[in-house]
């Protein structure tokens, strides 16, 4: 599936990416493959903590070293996507990802395991790559669409990857094997993808490294669109991590006591909320992002609410986790349409201004869940993932006040950065 780019939409006059289709099927399938990497790990948690001896706590600071270390990863890697050569680039953070996996499946304990999934984890950070290139590429009129297609293989990535290690772990017996499976997969992302790539996102500038990570605070300063998003995103990713961060706990323990093919078994049961969250690049095409982060919010509170009431049934934790699913996505979808009508010169950084703050959230969910189920069970869990809802609620609400131009620093104009929209270009 290729879409086409117009050049005077997506680049500017000599972008090297300007005359190059959109292969949204191979972004959202790398995609997949990539993102996979950093949720595989949470259904295999209680079977760890078996296998090396720790507690359910300490396993699960796992979850919260694998949304670290992508936090970092972002942060230090993806501006690096405005102005390098991406098919290089790209074949080095494979390589370094399929390392790191491989050690983590030797992990003689859980400090070496905690530190594979930290590094891997800071390496696999290609979709945060592939999306601002698809966005580009797409220009405005497809920018919602094509980013929801991408986003779309990015949630049937995570989804689905706790199926599949689930389901490997219980058939091989350990949950070894699912990181030496994870490590294959990446390899054959090395083989296809690099060369379907274009040489670079933009034209190289003088901008030094130092220059791109310098300029990210003015980024957010400058954008009141990109600060909304930014916000939002840590809100209800924190929401999602802490749900699915405890959820193989709470599974495995009475009544339901299930093992970790079940807790991987919620991959495929929540496929229709995956689905549905397809449509929310249209959506914010024609109704913009902030209409459907509104109804996303909705749908993820539905879903806690659900898991909270009937916490013992199957139907209602598998109902409540589709809702959950659906509103997350389709959150995250129209938050990264809206920072990419910021600009094209700016497209990777923006995205590392959002993903770390997105991921800074997941991490921040992942390590008061798995806190707050070990003190006070499935209840207190949800119950901050309900107040991380709230909060992006209220951030919703803020973002609805008319805002006065920002202008923009000096720092941000150095780094290749563009003046700030009105208030009206950013809902």
């Amino acid at each position: 599936m290729a879409l086409p780019s117009p050049a005077s939409a997506a680049s500017p006059a000599g972008d090297p990416a300007s005359d190059r289709p959109v292969n949204v099927l191979l972004f959202a399938v790398a995609g997949a493959v990539a993102v996979a990497n950093i949720y595989f790990p949470q259904p295999l948690l209680a079977a760890v903590a078996q296998s090396l001896d720790v507690s359910e706590r300490t396993a699960g600071l796992i979850a919260s070293a694998a949304q670290l270390g992508y936090a970092l990863g972002i942060l230090t890697l993806v501006p690096l996507a405005d102005t390098a050569r991406l098919r290089r680039l790209t074949s080095v953070l494979l390589v370094l990802t399929c390392a790191a996996l491989l050690v983590g499946a030797a992990a003689p304990g859980v400090v070496t395991l905690t530190l594979a999934t930290l590094a891997l984890s800071t390496t696999t950070v290609l979709p945060q790559i592939l999306t601002p290139v698809a966005a580009v590429l797409a220009g405005p009129g497809r920018r919602g669409r094509t980013v929801g297609l991408v986003g779309l293989g990015l949630t049937l990535g995570s989804t689905l990857s706790r199926t599949v290690s689930g389901a490997v772990a219980d058939a091989s017996g350990s949950w070894r094997v699912a990181y030496l499976v994870a490590a294959a997969a990446t390899a054959a992302l090395l083989c296809v993808l690099p060369r379907r790539l274009p040489e670079r996102l933009g034209v190289r500038g003088p901008t030094s490294y130092a220059g791109l990570l310098a300029g990210l605070p003015g980024l957010l300063v400058a954008h009141r669109a990109l600060r909304t998003s930014a916000l939002l995103g840590a809100c209800v990713f924190a929401a999602f991590s802490v749900f699915w961060a405890v959820l193989a706990f709470h599974l495995a323990s009475p009544p339901l006591g299930y093992g970790p093919g079940a807790a991987g078994l919620f991959g495929v049961l929540t496929l229709p909320g995956a689905l549905l969250s397809a449509s929310a690049g249209s959506l914010t095409d024609r109704y913009g992002p902030r209409v459907v982060s509104t109804a996303g919010l909705v749908l993820a509170g539905l879903g806690l609410g659900a898991a909270g009431l009937a916490p013992y049934s199957p139907v209602a934790l598998v109902a409540g986790a589709n809702l959950l699913v659906v509103g997350v996505s389709s959150s995250q979808v129209a938050n990264q349409a809206r920072i990419f009508g910021i600009g094209t010169a700016v497209a990777a950084r923006v995205n590392t201004v959002f993903m770390l703050a997105t991921f800074g959230g997941g991490a921040l969910g992942s390590l008061v869940g798995t806190w707050l189920y070990a003190e006070h069970g499935w209840p207190a869990a949800l119950l901050a993932a309900g107040t991380f809802v709230a909060a992006g609620g209220v951030v919703v609400a803020r973002s609805a006040r008319p805002a006065a131009p920002t202008c923009v620093p000096d720092a941000t104009r150095k780094a290749g950065g563009v003046r700030p929209r009105t208030p009206q270009g950013e809902s």
